[in-house]
Parts: structure tokens; C-alpha cells; sequence
């Protein structure tokens, strides 16, 4: 079998067995064909690679100045086919198995204040050409920081999840783990105002001769849904319309404003690990670094005692 073949074999079990999404699978793709062919240079395969030469690889990886998270990403990709080679009896051994990653430097998520997030919204509120698009923008703003959920949950949410004026929406996750989120008030506001807009656009597209969408937020696409990328571009709009700075600003910062925002009003981490969807709660802890370098940034900035002497 040759390394392309047992790649895309590799992968075709990951997607079955463990629901993994598009990208991971497009960036092991990449990661093991490069590791393939750096192989190739050494005369080995898969099937008869050894514990040095993953070590060699990876020093090959740090000479290139790839950074720590693509090695380590690299690094788990073969980790993960050598233990399914050992599964389908393509080897006996795992050669990487024992293998330390690279040390990865705890960087603190960027994040907004409470007021950075109410311009944001009032932003989102009266950005767009048409009255349809500023609900729709509304909508998405507002129930993304009522849920602090991931943007590819967010725009890949089906419409029937959202019937019902509901008080939580069901999310499916990574590894296709479900859980439920609520939705503040402000949320399902906006979320019932959308719905009749949304489904009255759909009426006029069937009427038409269009499918209809069983997406929350339909498009044209070939996705059927706002894609991630139409809706960065969007959020980045929104920080510009409401004076904060772009660079601070994705759809991921509002899932960390979320989280930091709940965590400073006293709830209890492992209840927000679980509205987040994090399947370990040392993923979630990253919060609390995050408020306490708030916490100690406005002693700095406030505090009689820790202004400079004049």
C-alpha cells in the first residue's frame, strides 16, 4: 500500500469514527505527506519508520522555523496514523509512541471588556444594506455571546433547533458531542425577530423554484450555510463600525468574552467547561488567567499606592 493510500485510509477511519472536522482532516493530510515524503528521502516508509527518525523529523520541522503548534500538531498527526497502523496490523510497533512534544508557550486568549461587547452588538444591530441583513447580523452577534459557542457551531446550526421560542439551543460540538447552551433574553429576542425574516426570504425563494434551507442561517453556497469566513469578515466590520480596534476582534473572542465575563460574575468553572463544550476542564482554567491579569491590571491602573512617585 503506498503512503498516499494508507493517508487517506487513515483518514476515512478518523471521519467515520471520530466525526473529525473537515480541516483537521485537511491539515493531517498535509502534515503526513510531508513527513511521507521527507521519509522517501531517507528510503523509509510508514511501514518501516523508526523511533530516530520521528526525532530526525521533527528536528528537520524546527530547522524549517515552523512554529511550536504546527510541530506539535505534526507530531500528534503521527502519532495517531503509527497507532492506527499498529490497529490494521500494518505494524507492530508504535515508533512515536513515547515521543515528548514540543513545549508549548500558555499565551492568554485575547478577550473584550463589557463595553467593548455592548458597542460590538449596537454595531451589529445597524450594520448592513437592508433590514433582513442587520437582523441576521443582530441575531448571530447576540447568540454568539449568549453561548460563547464555537463560530462553525454557530452558522452550521439547523433551523429546527431554533423553533419554538426556545429557552437552549442544542449544540453539536467537536467529536460530535452534544450539549445544550442557553439563551440570554436579548438572544431569543433577536433570534425570533430573524426567524420571521429568514423565513419569510425562504417562502420567496421556494416560490421561486429554490430548495428550501434547513439551515438557521442559509446561503447560496455550496455549504448551504454563512460560512466562518463570510462571518469574520463581518465581526471585523462591527468592531470598526463600533470603534474598537479590528485587530482584537474575531468570532472567537466573543466565545473568551463569554467565558471571562461569566467567570468574573462568580459562576462556576465547571459549569462553564461544560457550556463551552471543553472535554477537559484544564482547557477551561485558561479563564481564570485571564482574570486575574484583569484584576491585577486594574489594581496597576487604579490603586493610589501603585501609581510612580512624583
Amino acid at each position: 500500500m503506498t503512503a498516499e493510500r494508507q493517508i487517506a485510509t487513515f483518514l476515512e477511519a478518523q471521519a467515520a469514527e471520530l466525526d473529525a472536522a473537515t480541516n483537521t482532516q485537511l491539515a493531517y493530510a498535509r502534515d503526513l505527506r510531508d513527513f511521507a515524503n521527507w521519509l522517501a528521502t531517507r528510503k523509509r516508509s510508514f511501514a518501516d519508520a523508526r523511533r530516530s527518525d520521528v526525532e530526525d523529523y521533527l528536528v528537520h520541522c524546527d530547522a524549517q522555523g515552523l512554529a511550536v503548534s504546527t510541530r506539535a500538531r505534526r507530531l500528534s498527526a503521527i502519532r495517531q496514523l503509527f497507532r492506527f497502523a499498529v490497529e490494521e496490523g500494518w505494524r507492530s510497533d508504535h515508533p512515536a509512541i513515547q515521543i515528548k512534544g514540543p513545549g508549548r508557550a500558555r499565551r492568554l486568549p485575547k478577550t473584550l471588556s463589557v463595553d467593548e461587547v455592548g458597542h460590538l452588538l449596537d454595531a451589529a444591530r445597524g450594520h448592513g444594506r437592508t433590514e433582513f441583513e442587520r437582523q441576521r447580523n443582530t441575531c448571530l452577534t447576540e447568540i454568539l455571546y449568549a453561548t460563547g459557542m464555537r463560530v462553525t457551531e454557530l452558522v452550521s446550526l439547523p433551523v429546527a433547533s431554533a423553533r419554538g421560542d426556545p429557552r437552549m439551543l442544542l449544540v453539536k460540538g467537536k467529536g460530535g458531542r452534544e450539549r445544550m447552551v442557553p439563551l440570554s433574553a436579548p438572544a431569543r429576542d433577536a433570534l425570533s425577530e430573524w426567524l420571521r425574516a429568514r423565513d419569510a426570504a425562504e417562502l420567496d425563494a421556494e416560490a421561486r423554484g429554490a430548495q428550501g434551507s434547513k439551515f438557521l442561517f442559509p446561503s447560496r453556497g455550496r455549504s448551504g450555510h454563512l460560512t466562518r469566513h463570510r462571518f469574520y469578515v463581518l465581526i471585523k466590520e462591527f468592531a470598526v463600525a463600533g470603534g474598537i480596534d479590528p485587530a482584537k476582534v474575531t468570532p472567537h473572542t466573543l466565545r473568551h468574552a463569554f467565558a471571562t465575563h461569566l467567570l468574573a460574575g462568580g459562576a462556576d468553572l465547571m459549569a462553564i467547561q461544560t457550556l463551552l463544550g471543553h472535554a477537559d476542564v484544564a482547557t477551561t482554567e485558561i479563564y481564570t488567567h485571564i482574570l486575574e491579569a484583569r484584576l491585577q491590571e486594574l489594581v496597576l491602573d487604579h490603586h493610589p499606592l501603585a501609581r510612580p512617585a512624583t
